[in-house]
């Protein structure tokens, strides 16, 4: 449902513009050459639409919401990828490393700017509370990617600093997008805090499961190369949960961390061992679960459709216990 109105709303972009979301999506090579690439797992706007089912909607009144959704999040990762510096993303270079920092930068501006064009011309009577839900998601999400950014500069963080950037970078398009789902499948306000409620907290758990992947995922499922997260010293959750403890681990972790030279293999393999060693990656599955309960109960709150609410919660128990 989602696919068809992407591709028929990022066709309306200008044609550079056109082209590198196009690459990015996964549905041509850099020459415009059709691929069979995958797009991603569209978590997000597959939450958008089971929230409009699961409050009594249909699915299809949701998709312009969606869609949106979806732009958003790759705006993001458009611009992440050039902040970060990542080569590799599903699998394939990154968009900045094919066209250049400064054409991946201004796509993202174009994928943000038509989601909003997407939801005005929907014709919900709901729409423009939508974007004011997404307009408010966005800049908190802005504000956790400049944390995250300040961070690199920073040996004192404490968890909850880390946790407030993790709930604006991840979790409030997560929420958002159940949020404006349920909105668009007529709730009422009460279930509409409810699911941005469950949105909330699965999107914390949904990055806390995502840094343990950044530092022990498989490649051939993350589709970045390992140890990625520490290659380029990311304060994660669990790097952040290990320095904390207070163990020797954490000391020999927090020298290596901060040491004035590039981090080698061995070094990044050393760290991810400390890492486990200081109790980060049991912390950091241990708040996983904790945050999906949470999520699970605010769930049932919201008085759900029984079907739908069975594959919203299926859903979030699958995004939570990825391979690592």
């Amino acid at each position: 449902m989602v696919d068809p109105a992407t591709r028929a709303a990022v066709g309306t972009l200008p044609g550079s513009m056109r082209h590198i979301a196009g690459y990015h999506y996964g549905w041509w090579d850099e020459t415009g050459t059709p691929t069979e690439t995958s797009g991603g797992k569209a978590l997000r706007p597959t939450l958008t639409l089971l929230a409009a089912e699961a409050v009594g909607g249909v699915a299809s009144a949701a998709v312009p919401a969606a869609v949106a959704i979806e732009l958003v999040h790759n705006f993001s990762l458009l611009h992440d990828d050039v902040i970060d510096g990542d080569v590799t993303r599903r699998h394939r270079p990154t968009a900045w490393s094919v066209f250049g920092r400064s054409a991946a930068i201004l796509a993202g501006d174009s994928l943000l700017t038509l989601a909003f064009d997407v939801l005005a011309a929907s014709g919900h009577p709901d729409s423009r509370e939508g974007m004011r839900i997404l307009s408010a998601a966005v800049q908190s999400l802005v504000e956790g990617q400049s944390l995250d950014v300040a961070f690199e500069d920073r040996q004192d963080i404490e968890l909850a600093e880390c946790e407030v950037m993790a709930r604006g970078k991840t979790g409030a398009l997560i929420s958002a997008a159940c949020a404006i789902g349920a909105l668009f499948g007529g709730a009422r306000s009460a279930q509409v805090e409810h699911m941005r409620a469950f949105g909330a907290e699965l999107g914390l758990a949904f990055q806390l499961v995502d840094d343990l992947l950044g530092i022990w995922g498989d490649p051939a499922v993350t589709g970045k190369p390992v140890y990625s997260d520490l290659h380029n010293r990311k304060k994660s959750l669990p790097v952040v949960a290990a320095l904390r403890s207070k163990t020797t681990a954490a000391q020999e972790l927090h020298e290596l961390y901060h040491a004035d030279r590039p981090l080698s293999g061995v070094d990044v393999e050393r760290a991810a061992a400390l890492i486990d060693a200081a109790g980060g990656q049991a912390w950091c599955q241990a708040q996983a679960d904790d945050r999906l309960a949470r999520a699970i109960h605010r769930l049932r709150s919201a008085d759900p459709v029984a079907g739908a609410a069975a594959e919203l919660a299926g859903l979030a128990c699958l995004v939570t216990h990825r391979d690592h």
